[in-house]
């Protein structure tokens, strides 16, 4: 019985230790290592990718994106099944579309 409480603490002390943990640095976090394009660039991408792989824009999903640079952004996207990278820069001017073999 003496072994259950003391285990009961433990587990109660440990728990309370993990709680009271600080968040990590921005510096430490994955998300700050790679920016990605604001979602309205990523809309543009799927709209010039739908005319580029002739489908409705519905069906044109931006999968992940990186920036590039200071002024551009590369969006990958799927169109109905078919892979496209999309470049873009800052004020919103498709660079290019190409499919992705």
């Amino acid at each position: 019985m003496r072994s259950k409480r003391w285990l009961l603490a433990a587990g109660t002390g440990l728990a309370f230790l993990g709680g009271c943990q600080s968040p990590p640095k921005p510096e430490e976090m994955a998300r700050t290592s790679l920016q990605t394009a604001p979602a309205d660039l990523q809309l543009i991408c799927a709209n010039a990718a739908a005319g580029t792989a002739q489908v409705d824009s519905s069906k044109v999903l931006p999968t992940s994106s990186r920036q590039l640079d200071a002024a551009s952004y590369s969006v990958d996207l799927d169109a109905g099944g078919r892979k496209f990278n999309c470049i873009v820069d800052s004020n919103g001017s498709v660079k290019s579309v190409q499919p992705i073999a």
